[in-house]
């Protein structure tokens, strides 16, 4: 029964708590952030380092990889490829609710959408964790898959730090894609976090007017996450 904002309430101290102990022990380490609301916990995280002195852009990841799961997994249901794996759907903005965009127009392998099946699309990738909640009767979350999210989004950079050369994955980071501080687009992993940054790409204007209206609220979001981490002494 709770919203990401009711779990600001419980795991913006604990993020505060162990980015200073980060900063303290291994102000080098590459951190990635899945404890929601991850647009607010992520700008928690940047602060406490920068107030550390030890902030690096390439090394704080908010992972929104789950996202990218469901929009495969849904896709693949819809247009029916068997195999959720072989499908790419790149999923930006942020990871709640409405803040969460995937580019259906952008899927590959190539295929085409009507409006309804956008409409439908953006909704349920949107809202899954709801649709298992409710599944679940109220006893539960999306635990795991959740897990899984955690476990690909960490092998990714892996396989980044160690030199496999190629590797993208949709994450919330530190960006100048939008007038916002930190927005989820596709970034290329390397030896040093986070190397490159991917723009949005060409957008349908559905996806457009989505991104202008989920602006907004993502903003919000991050400027929770900013003015709690200045506010808080540890």
């Amino acid at each position: 029964g709770m919203s990401r904002d009711d779990l600001f309430g419980v795991n913006a101290g604990i993020v505060h708590k162990l980015c200073e102990a980060i900063a303290r022990c291994c102000p080098a380490a590459l951190v990635n952030i899945i404890s929601n609301p991850v647009n607010s916990t992520v700008p928690i995280a940047a602060e406490v380092f920068k107030r550390h002195g030890c902030y690096d852009k390439r090394k704080l990841m908010g992972v929104t990889y789950l996202d990218v799961m469901r929009a495969k997994t849904f896709v693949s249901e819809a247009k029916g490829f068997s195999d959720p794996v072989t499908v790419d759907v790149p999923v930006i903005g942020g990871h709640a609710g409405a803040t969460i965009l995937p580019l259906l127009s952008q899927t590959t392998p190539r295929c085409s959408f009507t409006r309804e099946e956008v409409e439908r699309l953006t909704d349920r990738i949107q809202n899954g964790g709801t649709e298992v909640v409710e599944a679940k009767g109220g006893a539960g979350s999306a635990t795991l898959s959740m897990a899984a999210a955690a476990a690909e989004f960490a092998d990714a950079c892996l396989r980044g730090l160690s030199g496999e050369s190629g590797i993208w994955v949709c994450a919330f980071v530190d960006s100048n894609v939008t007038r916002l501080p930190f927005f989820a687009t596709k970034v290329l992993l390397g030896k040093r976090g986070v190397e490159r940054v991917s723009d949005v790409g060409v957008m349908s204007s559905f996806e457009k007017k989505a991104l202008e209206k989920m602006l907004p609220e993502l903003e919000a979001s991050i400027k929770k996450g900013i003015n709690f981490a200045r506010s808080t002494t540890r």
